[in-house]
């Protein structure tokens, strides 16, 4: 694609407020990624929080993490650069051991994915010995080398009733922790050696143990946004994400992962939609389908996501930064916990 073509294409994205000359900037940026991509045999994966300007024009793949992992293995090439946050590229590298993979932010972090480590849960499963441990996809190689299975927040529930147990250990978030226990039937409790955490000697029966890690964007959605928002547009349809807290969710009129969630605003027979979760995916879905109204409430920006743009990701591409590497033994068995949640479905 040429210069023009590139500008062509993003002026159907990006706002009226980006002037003539950014526009041009953006394109002429973005037609040199897609020439080092072709000269380096590269698969650019871009998350669904990645910004328009970015989302729209370089990628090969877009959508949730662990779907753009899945198709970066299967792709014939010999680096993937992915436009996410760090775990993210972990995940893509523990499916692509023997892929080049690069993060273009060195510091492109996540709050939940930093709320647990792999010391804290050997420490559990100690306290807890036989008793199975999932973790959400959003942690970082070595928390999935030590448990068990992998859910996403589209399939939690699924894995844990897979796993036919009284007792369940489910990390790190929180709210997404008690979403699910909610679905599955079973009371959700905190090991007590957390602060502020419930009794974990509490009686018997179907339990799930778990963690007091949060999502900093979807922690701050409350359920007096949703109210707000409702007394002024009638009409609105809420949706949520599974990070949110439980009363939100319970407030919203879908809960699903941000490509469900997508895919719902793309086959809604309605017109006015509320999105909580991250704020570039909600300017996506705006840009992408001008018969919806987005509405620009409740919107918060991940920082760690917002490193991420198409400047370092040309530098990426250039100067073949920044590598990512999962030593041997832990991408092993992180791998096997993701392919065991494979096999669930």
């Amino acid at each position: 694609m040429n210069i023009d073509a590139m500008a062509r294409k993003l002026k159907r994205y990006l706002p009226d407020t980006v002037s003539s000359d950014d526009l041009q900037q953006k394109a002429e940026l973005a037609c040199e990624i897609l020439a080092l991509k072709e000269e380096k045999n590269a698969v650019i994966l871009a998350h669904n929080y990645m910004s328009p300007d970015l989302y729209y024009s370089i990628p090969d793949f877009t959508g949730d993490s662990l779907e753009l992992s899945r198709k970066a293995a299967a792709a014939d090439c010999d680096v993937i650069v992915f436009c996410g946050v760090a775990f993210m590229a972990e995940t893509a590298k523990i499916l692509s051991p023997d892929k080049t993979v690069l993060i273009p932010a060195e510091k492109a972090g996540c709050s939940l994915a930093s709320g647990i480590t792999a010391e804290d849960v050997r420490q559990l499963k100690a306290r807890h010995p036989g008793v199975p441990a999932v973790t959400y996809i959003n942690t970082y190689a070595d928390v999935k080398a030590e448990c068990d299975v992998c859910c996403t927040s589209g399939n939690a529930a699924k894995v844990v009733a897979a796993l036919d147990s009284e007792t369940v250990i489910f990390l790190p978030d929180e709210y997404l922790g008690r979403n699910v226990a909610r679905q599955s039937g079973k009371r959700f409790i905190f090991p007590s050696k957390r602060p502020g955490a419930g009794d974990e000697d509490a009686p018997d029966g179907s339990r799930m143990i778990g963690w007091q890690a949060r999502c900093e964007v979807h922690e701050q959605f409350t359920t007096a946004d949703i109210a707000r928002v409702r007394d002024e547009y009638p009409d609105v349809v809420v949706l949520a994400h599974p990070e949110c807290p439980p009363e939100v969710v319970d407030a919203a009129d879908y809960a699903g992962s941000t490509s469900a969630m997508i895919q719902y605003v793309e086959a809604s027979a309605e017109r006015r939609f509320l999105i909580l979760t991250e704020s570039a995916m909600c300017e996506n879905v705006a840009a992408a389908m001008p018969d919806k109204e987005i509405l620009p409430h409740c919107r918060i920006r991940c920082p760690h996501m917002a490193r991420i743009t198409l400047e370092n990701t040309r530098d990426a591409l250039k100067y073949g930064r920044y590598a990512v590497t999962v030593p041997e033994d832990i991408r092993r068995r992180a791998v096997h916990a993701v392919e065991r949640m494979l096999a669930i479905g």
